[in-house]
């Protein structure tokens, strides 16, 4: 069973102290609110990992506490408690984004296991890491880890190798050690060695005086000497040409930079960080880089994991794309539990990048507030979905089942009351029961 920190709100303080010692029991760390206004003000200390509130309060009711919680921490899942008699509003919470609800009295089995799977899938919610707009957002130990690092390297003025996978987010991170760094206020200047044709980066890099080759009609500054007072970023430096490697390791060791065609040379102060997806060692022994600039280069190293490789942040960057693409374009999109869950199995060979264009996608595409499970899967080719995610027709199935089961949990059997409330006629209710194999008489 999977324990955590646990948010109980209740303004029945009775219900709410039976149901913090039935749960502390079962090892969670229970903090209480006994109003919606009161578990707004303890999140931020609390840090609860799941809020489970009663859906019927005074002044604030759960619908409400639900939306502020959306706007205020929309990576923190919220479990709805209701009675038989407001499945309606259980139903609009669940559209509105909550991750599920309960039914008084509560059943302890079907509590934790929704507990459980709420936590596994969502994980909790921590602040992004300090900067601006970049979503270094994680509350994965590897990764607060790796920050911890980049902002003791940021101090220094030392070389900085960072070594990650495509599209897992290296540009972001060397940005955050600019802007920890005392140059945080100085030139960023970045360039992509594979983006500028060979024939041409020496030029961008070292710049050139008039008349230095055909096409040079002006003298050029180059980037390095752009960089001076602050940080160049050099991505994909495992791409870069052998000779020009030369060049750039005696610009480290001298701290000079010659134009092309020029006869002086010019003092550059410049932290320089590099990034590259390929594995820099294995690129020495086959000879496509030079040993001695590797040394200059790694002096810290700093190495992004895949995305895979951090699943407990995956709600967090979703719910950080999906608060970008409602700025851009205002449509204000949730996931579905079982969507989020089908993103947080799925391998992610391109990484963040690849989450992100997911969710642009699906928000792009969909019409309803709720991004449903279906949506996912049709974005996921088969080789992205992976051996442990279930087929299409086995997540339709899973869901109508549990869905049946809630209403008539819900209904105490009652078919015909059931039916009413799925908008659906009572014999091809009577259907959908036998298909998925539920007698009424269960409940």
């Amino acid at each position: 069973m999977t324990t955590g920190r646990l948010l109980l709100v209740d303004d029945d303080l009775d219900h709410l102290h039976l149901l913090r010692l039935r749960l502390e029991r079962e090892g969670f760390a229970i903090s209480t609110a006994s109003s919606a206004r009161e578990a707004l003000s303890r999140v931020p200390t609390a840090q609860p990992q799941l809020v489970i509130t009663d859906l019927r309060m005074e002044e604030m009711d759960g619908l409400r506490l639900l939306d502020a919680l959306q706007r205020q921490h929309p990576a923190l899942p919220v479990l709805i408690i209701t009675a038989h008699g407001t499945i309606p509003d259980a139903v609009e919470a669940m559209q509105r984004g909550a991750f599920g609800f309960v039914t008084k009295p509560v059943d302890k089995a079907e509590l934790l296991s929704k507990i459980e799977r709420a936590i596994e899938t969502y994980g909790g919610e921590q602040s992004p890491a300090p900067g601006d707009d970049i979503p270094l957002i994680t509350h994965s130990d590897r990764m607060q880890t790796l920050l911890a690092d980049a902002r003791l390297a940021a101090e220094s003025n030392v070389p900085v190798l960072i070594q990650g996978p495509t599209g897992s987010g290296k540009e972001l991170l060397a940005r955050y050690v600019h802007q920890q760094s005392p140059r945080a206020n100085g030139p960023w200047v970045t360039l992509n060695c594979t983006a500028i044709p060979h024939d041409l980066l020496e030029s961008e890099l070292f710049g050139h005086v008039k008349g230095a080759f055909t096409g040079a009609s002006q003298d050029r500054e180059g980037l390095i000497r752009a960089a001076s007072g602050g940080t160049l970023f050099l991505d994909e430096i495992g791409d870069m040409p052998l000779a020009l490697q030369a060049k750039m390791l005696r610009v480290l060791e001298e701290r000079q930079v010659r134009p092309l065609g020029a006869t002086a040379s010019h003092s550059v102060d410049l932290r320089l960080v590099t990034a590259t997806h390929r594995n820099l060692t294995q690129a020495i022994a086959d000879g496509h880089f030079r040993e001695d600039l590797y040394y200059r280069l790694n002096v810290v190293s700093l190495e992004l994991p895949a995305l895979a490789d951090r699943r407990e942040d995956i709600p967090l960057l979703v719910h950080h794309f999906l608060e970008q693409t409602a700025a851009s374009n205002g449509k204000k999109r949730v996931y579905a539990p079982e969507a989020m869950e089908l993103l947080v199995r799925a391998p992610w060979p391109g990484n963040v990048r690849q989450l992100r264009n997911m969710v642009e996608r699906n928000v792009a595409l969909s019409t309803a507030p709720v991004i449903p499970a279906s949506q996912v899967l049709d974005a996921l080719s088969e080789n992205e979905r992976g051996s442990d995610l279930p087929s299409y027709d086995e997540a339709r199935d899973a869901f109508t089942r549990d869905y049946l089961i809630q209403l008539l949990k819900l209904t105490g059997g009652n078919v015909s009351q059931a039916a009413r409330y799925a908008q659906r006629n009572r014999t091809d209710f009577y259907k959908l029961l036998s298909r998925h194999g539920i007698g009424k008489h269960q409940f």
